[in-house]
């Protein structure tokens, strides 16, 4: 096991996507020697990619921020969410198991069925209602199968980041073109701003050690719905644009929407000593790096 910080060599997949560009904004601030890769330097779908990328650089380290996450996509292109999701998540656990690396993977609430009444526990019942929720879960299994040693799954929520396209930025668009919007108050759970998880994942790296694959909740602190959400940001955009509360038929998508996504976070607080910022703090840190904060 590396005992130093600086000896440890993070192999980050996905580096482009929301998490992975907080990663890399973050880097500098980490005495860790990081690997930022996408589908042109390595192809986590291919064995022989992994491996002799991880050989040749000396991983220790893989942060898997890499997936398929077009939910609504995912309907009909399964092909693809099993190779991302499931495939390429069970040949990077083949690759960590035989080389003696750490695997941090990040999960989703779509692998419950939403609907409970109490925050989701990590040891709750999974039940996917879709194929991007299922192929995650599948991704779960084949990690927890295979068992690499010091391995983690981090399940979270409703990420939203500075970088990539996601719901706070597509509210900040609408809400400058329109007077008015309808946004879905009969779907709860907690919004996770990517680069406090990203945050987390760096600060929890040296302390992971646990024989069996474990698995942890992180979403932001507090509780709200979509409607909540979009009134918070047009408030502190200061956007005059009404938000109107629907019900999730009112808008229908091809994929069903878990209505409950509430993660207990106990265990990942209690086992690495973190706090999670409240989700009002990322919401504003986040507006004012796009400079829309007013």
């Amino acid at each position: 096991m590396p005992n130093s910080n600086s000896s440890f060599n993070i192999l980050v997949t996905g580096s482009n996507g929301q998490l992975g560009s907080e990663i890399k904004e973050l880097s500098s601030n980490y005495s860790y020697n990081f690997f930022f890769t996408n589908r042109t330097n390595i192809d986590i779908t291919d064995e022989n990619s992994i491996r002799n990328f991880c050989e040749t650089n000396n991983i220790n380290t893989i942060i898997n921020c890499a997936a398929y996450t077009k939910v609504d996509k995912a309907e009909e292109d399964i092909v693809n969410a099993d190779l991302v999701n499931r495939k390429a998540v069970k040949k990077l656990s083949i690759i960590s198991k035989e080389l003696n690396i750490k695997l941090i993977h990040i999960s989703t609430d779509y692998v419950f069925d939403g609907k409970n009444f109490k925050p989701y526990c990590e040891e709750f019942q999974t039940n996917p209602k879709t194929v991007y929720g299922k192929s995650k879960l599948d991704g779960e299994k084949q990690m927890i199968k295979i068992n690499p040693s010091n391995s983690i799954i981090i399940r979270t929520s409703w990420v939203y980041s500075y970088y990539g396209a996601n719901f706070v930025k597509t509210m900040l668009r609408l809400g400058k073109e329109k007077d008015e919007l309808g946004v879905i108050f009969d779907q709860v759970g907690s919004p996770t701003y990517a680069k406090d998880l990203a945050k987390t994942i760096l600060d929890i790296i040296p302390q992971i050690k646990n024989p069996k694959v474990q698995i942890y909740n992180y979403s932001n602190e507090g509780v709200l719905s979509w409607y909540d959400f979009a009134k918070e940001i047009m408030k502190m955009a200061k956007l005059n644009c009404k938000i109107n509360p629907i019900e999730t038929y009112q808008y229908p998508t091809p994929a069903i929407r878990p209505h409950y996504s509430i993660l207990n976070k106990s265990k990942i607080k209690e086992k690495f000593n973190i706090e999670i910022p409240y989700w009002k703090d990322g919401l504003d840190d986040c507006l004012r790096r796009l400079g829309e904060r007013r």
